[in-house]
């Protein structure tokens, strides 16, 4: 058995843990940003393979505690790395530090990419080379306040790049937090979807795959653990083969009943484009249309929209005209629905003249956001309560 630490989007950790144990890891620790947890390998390609939540699934190799850089290089020396990894491998270093006395984390890094081309020199007569864009092995360090614990990185790209997005529009939703939200809202199959605002379709095709039954690592990307010496292929294999014998066809997902829209004609192509290459689009209905005067596709359903975000004055002074209508149109258009509008302007509420039922804290990279409940009748929200 071995420790692993999975990184996620601050505030999908309790979904992120349900992933985890769901694969039959153990001892698993809820930590801010991630989850620590204990598991075989077996169990680190599976959570690579079908968490919809993680970003990366790190290995712990190596835990110390340090006063000083050169004891991370010391640290990071006594790590037999030419035994995980070989010396063809191009390597990455990347550090974080929380409350650490160090002053400089480009340095530790420094000290610790050395330290790792030493071991290989002293065991093996070569090193590898360093590649910062496109690495075979990905090492990571985090420092507390007095201890370093270094990690091999067993995803490799982040894991929300499911390799299936071809076209992006202005500030998209990165697929694992899409997929977080999707799971907050408790939309389930066969309930109506409809994403007005849809950018370039990332609930959709997060919808869909649910839908579908499609593993998220099941498209043909590849992973760090491939890369490492104790990959197991017979393993792998049999994972992966059982999560594409489980996918449905799309065809078959009209009963999921998606739907989405967008006001610009530019974002429903991208939408159209990223669900045809993924073979999602006869999963999913797409339209042109303003949210502010669209129908509702069902008499009810789970609405949800990634507002835009107002970055500058001018454009927070435009989402504060846009936000009075918003809530007009949704009383109006959505009566029986529940509404999960995603923003960073905790104005929205008040503006909008609407009580939301929840609003669970998110984090969109470190643009601190609220996931808005708002469940809709006919006439005022305030009468229903």
């Amino acid at each position: 058995m071995e420790k692993f630490f999975a990184t996620c989007p601050r505030g999908l950790e309790p979904l992120l843990s349900g992933d985890i144990a769901a694969v039959g890891a153990t001892e698993l620790e809820t930590v801010p940003g991630g989850v620590h947890f204990v598991a075989d390998w077996r169990g680190c390609y599976a959570v690579n393979l079908h968490s919809r939540i993680a970003t990366r699934v790190l290995w712990r190799v190596a835990h110390g505690h340090y006063a000083r850089e050169d004891d991370i290089y010391r640290l990071a020396l006594d790590a037999p790395w030419p035994k995980w990894f070989n010396a063809d491998r191009s390597l990455r270093v990347d550090v974080v530090a929380v409350k650490s006395p160090l002053k400089s984390l480009e340095f530790i890094t420094l000290r610790i990419k050395d330290a790792i081309c030493d071991r290989f020199r002293a065991d093996k007569n070569t090193r590898p080379d360093v590649d910062t864009r496109d690495p075979g092995v990905r090492v990571h360090g985090f420092l507390s306040a007095d201890a370093c614990t270094l990690y091999i990185d067993t995803s490799g790209t982040p894991l929300y790049q499911r390799g299936l997005r071809q076209k992006t529009v202005e500030a998209p939703l990165k697929e694992n937090l899409a997929a977080g939200i999707l799971r907050l809202t408790g939309w389930q199959p066969g309930t109506p979807l409809f994403d007005p605002m849809c950018g370039s379709g990332t609930f959709l095709s997060e919808a869909a795959q649910m839908a579908l039954d499609i593993a998220p690592g099941a498209g043909g990307r590849s992973f760090g653990f491939q890369r490492l010496r104790n990959f197991r292929l017979e393993t792998w294999k049999e994972l992966l083969d059982a999560a594409q014998e489980a996918e449905k066809p799309a065809q078959s997902a009209q009963p999921a009943q998606l739907h989405g829209s967008d006001i610009s004609p530019v974002a429903v192509r991208a939408t159209l484009a990223n669900l045809d290459r993924a073979g999602l689009l006869p999963a999913v209905s797409l339209r042109s249309g303003d949210l502010l005067e669209i129908d509702a596709p069902a008499p009810s359903g789970i609405l949800i929209a990634n507002l835009p975000y107002g970055e500058r004055l001018s454009d927070l002074e435009e989402l504060a005209t846009f936000y009075p209508p918003l809530g007009s149109a949704l009383k109006r258009k959505f009566a029986g629905w529940d509404c999960y509008l995603f923003t960073s302007d905790l104005r929205l509420p008040k503006l909008m003249r609407l009580t939301p039922g929840k609003k669970t804290p998110l984090f969109n990279g470190a643009i601190e956001c609220r996931l808005f409940e708002f469940r809709m009748v006919a006439g005022s929200n305030r009468n229903q309560r």
